[in-house]
C-alpha cells in the first residue's frame, strides 16, 4: 500500500489523538466512581442514542448492514466493544502515561498483520521504526530499568492494554480493506452507527458478567457525568470518524506510528489535570517514539 501523508490526514489523526489522550485522562479520574465495563456500557450507550438522528436509516430492512451482519460484528467487537473495555480495565491498575505508552507498540502489530494477512510487506525503515517504538515501550513496562526485564511485575493492566492495541491493529486493517463490501459509499453516520450499535451490545454482554460477579457499581455526580458525556462525544464520535477517514486515506500503518504521538499528550493532560507529572523514564520512552516516527517517516517518503 502507497501511504499518503497531507495535511487533512495529519489534522485527522490529531484530532483523534487529543480525544483518545483526554478518555485515558477521564477514565482514570473516574475510576472508583464506576466499573470500568460500566463506563464502556453507558459511554457507548449514549454515543448511540447521540447518534441514532443521523444515522438511524442503517438499521431498515434491506440496508448494506444485513448484507455485511457478519464483518460487523467483528468490526464493533474489535473496535468499540473489547478494546474500550481493556482500556478502562488497565485504568484501574496502570497510569495513564503508561497505559499511552504501552500502545505505542502499535507499529509492531500494524505492521506484522499487514504481512502476515494482507501480504503488505513492510520496508526495512518502516521495521526499524517499529523497533525502536518497541524498546520505548519497554522503557516503560520496565519503570526505566531494562536490567529488570526478566524479573519484572508488570501490572495485569500493562497487559489488558497491549491487547487491546493489537485488537486494535486488527480493526485498523479491516477498515481499511473493506473487500466486497462497498461501506466506503454508506453516508459516514450510518458507517459508524453500525460499530457503535453493534459494539454496545458486545460491551452489554460483557457488562453482564460484571454484574453477575459482583464486580458493577456506579457512583455518579454532576462532574463525573459531564466527563462520561464528553468521552462519548468526543473521543468516541468525533475521534473514531476521524481516524476512519484518516485510515482510509493514508493506510494503517501510517496511522498506527501518529497515533504515538497519544503518549506526548497524554502525559501534558496528565500533570495539569491529575497532578501526575512524568518521570525521567517517561522522557526517554517518549524521545524513542518520536525516533521511531522520523525514521517511519523518512520510510514513506522514499516509498
Amino acid at each position: 500500500m502507497n501511504a499518503s501523508i497531507t495535511p487533512i490526514n495529519s489534522l485527522l489523526f490529531n484530532t483523534s489523538h487529543h480525544f483518545w489522550a483526554a478518555n485515558a485522562i477521564a477514565g482514570r479520574v473516574l475510576v472508583g466512581s464506576i466499573s470500568p465495563i460500566a463506563l464502556s456500557a453507558v459511554r457507548w450507550g449514549l454515543a448511540a442514542l447521540f447518534l441514532l438522528p443521523f444515522g438511524w436509516k442503517i438499521f431498515k430492512p434491506g440496508s448494506a448492514l444485513w448484507q455485511n451482519k457478519s464483518r460487523f460484528l467483528v468490526l464493533g467487537l474489535l473496535g468499540v466493544g473489547s478494546y474500550n473495555v481493556l482500556l478502562y480495565l488497565a485504568l484501574q491498575t496502570s497510569t495513564a502515561i503508561n497505559v499511552t505508552l504501552i500502545g505505542a507498540s502499535m507499529p509492531i502489530w500494524m505492521l506484522l498483520i499487514g504481512a502476515v494477512l494482507y501480504q503488505v510487506k513492510p520496508t526495512i525503515l518502516q521495521m526499524l521504526g517499529a523497533l525502536v517504538s518497541l524498546v520505548g515501550v519497554t522503557v516503560v513496562l520496565t519503570r526505566g530499568e531494562p536490567a529488570s526485564l526478566f524479573s519484572m511485575e508488570v501490572v495485569m493492566g500493562d497487559l489488558f492494554i497491549m491487547l487491546a492495541t493489537i485488537l486494535w491493529a486488527f480493526y485498523s486493517w479491516m477498515i481499511s480493506r473493506p473487500g466486497e463490501s462497498t461501506e466506503r459509499q454508506w453516508p459516514w453516520a450510518e458507517f459508524l452507527m453500525a460499530q457503535v450499535f453493534i459494539g454496545f451490545m458486545w460491551t452489554m454482554l460483557f457488562e453482564s458478567v460484571e454484574i453477575a460477579t459482583g464486580y458493577a457499581y456506579i457512583d455518579l455526580n454532576y462532574w463525573t457525568w459531564a466527563l462520561i458525556i464528553f468521552v462519548a462525544i468526543g473521543p468516541s464520535l468525533i475521534a473514531y470518524r476521524c481516524w476512519g477517514l484518516g485510515v482510509s486515506g493514508a493506510g494503517p500503518t501510517v496511522a498506527a506510528f501518529f497515533a504515538n504521538l497519544i503518549p506526548l499528550f497524554t502525559a501534558l493532560l496528565s500533570a495539569a489535570i491529575l497532578g501526575d507529572p512524568p518521570q525521567l523514564f517517561h522522557g526517554l520512552a517518549f524521545v524513542l517514539i518520536v525516533v521511531g516516527i522520523l525514521v517511519s517517516s523518512t520510510a514513506r517518503k522514499s516509498a
